[in-house]
């Protein structure tokens, strides 16, 4: 089991930039899928944005072209530039992942889909206000 650690997040206004990061420790293995979900009040937990360790990336349509997703493999951190940020953004942010075997990749669905993770961060608060 690796712990996920998240860091970033708070307050911003309709329209700024936000960068949230997360990072994988104690990982027996270097290769993981990892993404960011998000949850907003009353509402199911979405897929937001994936990155894989061979670079591939998959982004939710609701934030694509606003939100950008990098990883750093050699410390397994992923991170999410959130710009142009709208008050539908506001959510808790979650970060997860799960091993990536040699040669494997997701599928854009299951990119995205909460059942594909094992591990989740904490969570971090993000709020977009007017």
């Amino acid at each position: 089991q690796i712990q996920l650690v998240q860091s970033g997040g708070g307050s911003v206004q309709a329209g700024g930039s936000l960068t949230l990061s997360c990072q994988a420790s104690g990982a027996p293995r270097t290769r993981y899928y990892m993404a960011w979900f998000r949850q907003a009040p009353g509402k199911e937990r979405e897929g937001v944005a994936q990155r894989d360790t061979d670079g591939r990336t998959n982004i939710a349509n609701s934030v694509k072209g606003r939100f950008t997703v990098t990883k750093v493999n050699a410390n397994n951190t992923l991170y999410l530039q959130m710009n142009n940020v709208e008050l539908a953004d506001t959510a808790m942010y979650y970060c997860a992942a799960r091993d990536q075997p040699w040669g494997a990749r997701m599928t854009p669905l299951q990119a995205l889909d909460v059942a594909q993770y094992d591990n989740w961060g904490q969570g971090t608060h993000v709020t977009v206000s007017s």
